[in-house]
């Protein structure tokens, strides 16, 4: 499989070079060149698959032979050891729960296969140290250092909004130490990840850093989310109904991943992109018109994005015809108010307790049922809902449960560089 560059379609990459560089050389993200539909006899098969076969058989065709099979089943079944469930949450409506993983959020799928794919290569062809740049709004960081802890040849350095981040958030960030360092940076993510993409321009810093990026701007970061969108749907096919999933949605790269898994051919009737107060797409769906803004601050901070780096892959994949975006895509926007009374009303309703941006793909999945009530639809959960402990709290009016495993974080010491600008974060890496 090659890639190309959606700044110029004339440039090509394999898999590897995608992985390794992040970003083509004029910057524009790479999108593979074909995109073949999987045979019928998988989605027969489908029910009865390992989840580790299902992912095997959904990503084989982009990364082709450029990772050995043995090596990719290897790399998928480190991804996948852990379980998503799809939950019943009342009449036609179910939870897609994205965070049983290590770091408990959606983020740890593409942060552990892409750390596979990238030690694998530079293990492969020797290419020297390579450092992860990245830009978090929240739960990236988190499951980027954990994905990248201790992998050799790669240095991390995460860039993260100082004070718009939850306190466990900032914590999986920047308590890991070893090859992960944490650079609080006084602005919105959107300085974040300006500044990264200055970086990568920078032909300085390139001359003494190998840099990559681990947002899913990068293909490795990006492809995988597709896997439990299948995961979610062996789940749902015996309900025998059009299925349609409601993603809480920033960055846009896991609803876009969504909709390649529907260019494989998997069933699923439509989408919902469920936004906070960052609307960006929600207006664009309304009027045609793409206007990015500065980004505000919300409950739900990992949507926290007023201009959504993977949204040119939405329009690649219908071919910038609005007409065809529409009819696969619906967006609807949502305030801090009315997200805390969606997560109290379904606590009050069900006992079910949703985080700020599930809070966010239910309310989007309530408001498409209401012109299409005889469909079945799954909204995404992307966080456990510990990692905004206070706002769920003060919502649903009672403790919840801390897993083991984040109060060992919240014991561990804070280790982060303060960063005003570009100017100090070029000399950070330069030093």
């Amino acid at each position: 499989m090659n890639y190309f560059s959606l700044n110029n379609k004339s440039h090509s990459s394999s898999f590897e070079n995608a992985v390794i560089k992040g970003l083509a050389p004029d910057k524009g993200l790479y999108f593979p060149e074909n995109i073949e539909k999987l045979p019928e006899s998988f989605f027969k098969d489908l029910p009865n698959m390992p989840q580790t076969e299902v992912a095997y058989q959904a990503i084989k065709q982009f990364v082709g032979d450029e990772i050995p099979e043995a090596e990719l089943k290897k790399i998928i079944a480190e991804t996948l050891d852990f379980e998503f469930p799809v939950v019943h949450v009342k009449d036609n409506v179910y939870t897609l729960e994205l965070f049983h993983g290590p770091t408990l959020a959606f983020k740890d799928v593409g942060a552990r296969f892409m750390a596979g794919s990238l030690g694998y290569f530079i293990t492969k062809n020797e290419v020297g140290k390579v450092t992860v740049l990245v830009a978090t709004s929240g739960d990236t960081g988190g499951a980027v250092a954990n994905g990248f802890l201790g992998v050799e040849g790669i240095d991390v350095v995460i860039l993260y909004p100082k004070g718009k981040v939850s306190k466990i958030q900032e914590k999986q960030l920047t308590t890991l130490g070893k090859n992960v360092t944490a650079l609080e940076i006084d602005g919105a993510f959107d300085q974040c990840q300006d500044m990264v993409k200055q970086a990568f321009l920078d032909d300085e810093i390139q001359s003494v850093r190998q840099l990559t990026s681990a947002n899913s701007i990068n293909v490795a970061r990006w492809l995988p989310q597709m896997f439990y969108y299948f995961l979610a749907y062996r789940q749902l096919a015996s309900e025998g109904k059009d299925i349609v999933f409601s993603v809480p949605s920033g960055n846009f790269g896991n609803v876009c991943a969504g909709m390649v898994a529907k260019e494989l051919g998997l069933p699923i009737k439509h989408f919902i992109a469920s936004n906070n107060a960052n609307r960006t797409i929600t207006d664009y769906l309304e009027t045609g018109n793409y206007e990015p803004r500065p980004s505000v601050s919300t409950i739900s901070n990992a949507m926290d994005i007023g201009n959504p780096s993977n949204f040119v892959r939405i329009l690649q994949l219908f071919q910038n015809e609005y007409g065809n975006i529409k009819e696969n895509l619906t967006s609807f926007s949502y305030d801090d108010e009315v997200t805390k009374e969606a997560m109290q009303e379904v606590y009050k309703e069900t006992g079910y307790v949703m985080d700020p941006h599930g809070a966010v793909g239910y309310l989007g999945l309530q408001e498409y049922f209401k012109d299409h009530p005889n469909e079945v639809g799954a909204f995404l959960e992307t966080a456990h809902p510990c990692k905004f402990r206070e706002t769920v709290e003060d919502a649903i009016g009672k403790q919840i449960d801390i897993p083991d495993s984040i109060k060992e974080v919240l014991d561990k010491e804070k280790k982060a560089i303060s960063i005003k600008d570009y100017a100090e974060l070029k000399a950070f890496l330069l030093s």
